[in-house]
């Protein structure tokens, strides 16, 4: 009878732990995958940077199984929607016009919008000196966005599928700038290609709040909410926030 029970027991306690198994929910995770240190795909093909990171460290708070994938950054939003992945951690930029379409959740960093052109020169960044300049920018991004509400028929705008492309252009002298969010000016700035560059002038937008987007109505906006604080208070983002940068973004 003893053993009977044993065996009882044990198969009960395979039988919980299947249930578990199964229960345990299975999401997918939207990000570019070309906007470093935020997304990115390295040499080996795996995609991380700060973004993956908060959204692989907000699954394990939700005991969710994540896998991540990764979207052109002019569909992004459309591929959401299409279920291709269930929330999207990108560095996107909370706006009334994304807002229509999506539900955030609360901003997990706070951006600013800053130029870069090359060391030296006579670039500035208000309206009369970048008048005639060519100046770069990524395609349905808040940066571009700034330019054409702030500067168009003053600069020539050049918008680009990724933030990459417009590095090379200003790379290889096809604009005289570049703006785009302080913290990747910054990371490029270290980078070979932009030792010959620098920061001009000072942040012309800096309370840019960047969420994560969820399908409209989507309950799983408040389970990201509460993981996130959740992250923040443990110390997780401090801890992913430190990798990356040498002061805070949050």
């Amino acid at each position: 009878m003893l053993k009977y029970k044993k065996i009882l027991l044990a198969a009960a306690a395979t039988l919980a732990f299947g249930t578990s198994a199964i229960a345990a929910e299975k999401l997918k995770m939207g990000t570019e995958g070309a906007y470093p240190p935020f997304n990115l795909i390295d040499a080996s093909g795996q995609v991380g940077g700060f973004d993956v990171e908060i959204g692989q460290a907000l699954c394990a708070k939700m005991q969710a199984e994540c896998e991540v994938v990764t979207s052109d950054w002019d569909g992004i939003i459309p591929a959401l929607n299409a279920k291709k992945f269930d929330f999207l951690v990108a560095s996107m930029s909370i706006t009334e016009e994304r807002q229509a379409a999506v539900d955030f959740t609360e901003p997990y960093y706070t951006n600013k919008l800053q130029f870069i052109a090359p060391k030296g020169g006579d670039f500035k960044s208000d309206k009369a000196s970048l008048k005639g300049k060519v100046i770069g920018a990524q395609r349905a991004t808040i940066a571009g966005t700034w330019l054409e509400d702030n500067l168009d028929g003053i600069v020539d705008i050049k918008l680009y599928d990724t933030q990459e492309n417009a590095y090379l252009d200003l790379s290889s002298g096809r604009l005289d700038g570049v703006l785009a969010d302080t913290f990747v000016n910054w990371e490029w700035l270290k980078s070979d290609a932009g030792k010959g560059f620098e920061f001009k002038g000072e942040p012309v937008f800096d309370n840019d709040k960047i969420g994560i987007a969820v399908r409209k109505g989507d309950p799983l906006r408040e389970k990201l909410n509460t993981a996130l604080q959740a992250i923040i208070e443990d110390g997780t983002y401090k801890t992913i926030n430190d990798k990356y940068f040498p002061f805070s973004i949050y």
